[in-house]
């Protein structure tokens, strides 16, 4: 929302927000034990976090200054119609 760019790269998004706890987290799921359970969680903190994350994206939002809505559907059907008319 700050941007406009959907980025879906959570080691791009880090490199960004410096979560200090995402590389960590990474490093499980590329280690194929991201269905594991983890030992020594504190709740708390994740629970804090997440709350924290939640009301940053409340406030990127209200900042936000893209639209409600994607702007150009017709635009994105017309293309897809003309785009199935030549083939």
């Amino acid at each position: 929302m700050q941007t406009g760019i959907v980025e879906v790269n959570l080691i791009q998004l880090n490199d960004h927000f410096k979560l200090p706890y995402i590389p960590d987290l990474i490093a499980q799921k590329l280690a194929d034990v991201e269905k594991s359970t983890l030992s020594n969680v504190d709740v708390v903190f994740h629970h804090r976090e997440y709350e924290r994350l939640r009301e940053c994206l409340q406030e990127a939002y209200e900042a936000s200054t893209l639209p409600e809505a994607p702007a150009a559907k017709s635009a994105l059907h017309n293309l897809l119609i003309r785009l199935r008319i030549r083939s």
